[in-house]
């Protein structure tokens, strides 16, 4: 498992780094967003096991080593998606002892369903990191896939309840984005 998780390294996401240089991977993504809850802890809507968002955050896209990363707004990639990703979830934490199996995949499935306040926190940080992204790289694959600001929006919901003290900020972001012309109306 831990051999294999350094190809996390390898998987590329959509999203540009903010200074437009290249593509991000997933393992850098997990690290930023990781690093994301600890800073913005203070604004979660209730007291957190942040150990817990810590560890949901740092195993949510280790599927991707055999799954791939499927861009959110991909129609077509996002209908197998599901399927992909649990099989891939079993081959990798199967790599596992049992206890850390079930621990890690206990992890997993309590991120993808959104099921507590800490799969919601972690969910919105997911979100609002790529909105960063977006935003900084001038729009970013919402220019380059010619996405629509409630396509986005849309995408971004979760964070009303995850973390609703960032809502007005994403909404002032998307605001901007479209009156800079990094984001379609």
């Amino acid at each position: 498992f831990i051999e294999s998780l350094d190809q996390l390294k390898q998987v590329l996401r959509q999203n540009l780094v903010m200074d437009e240089s290249r593509r991000e991977n997933s393992a850098e993504h997990s690290w930023h967003i990781a690093t994301m809850a600890m800073v913005l802890a203070e604004y979660a809507p209730q007291a957190l096991d942040q150990l817990r968002v810590l560890k949901m955050l740092l195993l949510h896209d280790v599927i991707e080593i055999e799954a791939g990363d499927t861009f959110c707004f991909d129609v077509e990639g996002n209908k197998d998606k599901e399927e992909r990703e649990q099989r891939a979830a079993d081959q990798l934490f199967g790599l596992l002892p049992v206890d850390l199996n079930s621990e890690f995949r206990a992890l997993w499935d309590e991120f993808e369903a959104g099921s507590t306040a800490e799969a919601r926190f972690a969910n919105s940080l997911d979100r609002f990191q790529v909105l960063l992204q977006n935003f900084n790289s001038r729009g970013g694959t919402w220019r380059t896939h010619k996405i629509e600001k409630a396509r986005v929006v849309q995408r971004m919901l979760p964070i009303k309840q995850g973390i609703p003290a960032l809502w007005p900020l994403v909404e002032d972001y998307l605001n901007e984005a479209c009156a800079k012309g990094f984001l379609k109306e």
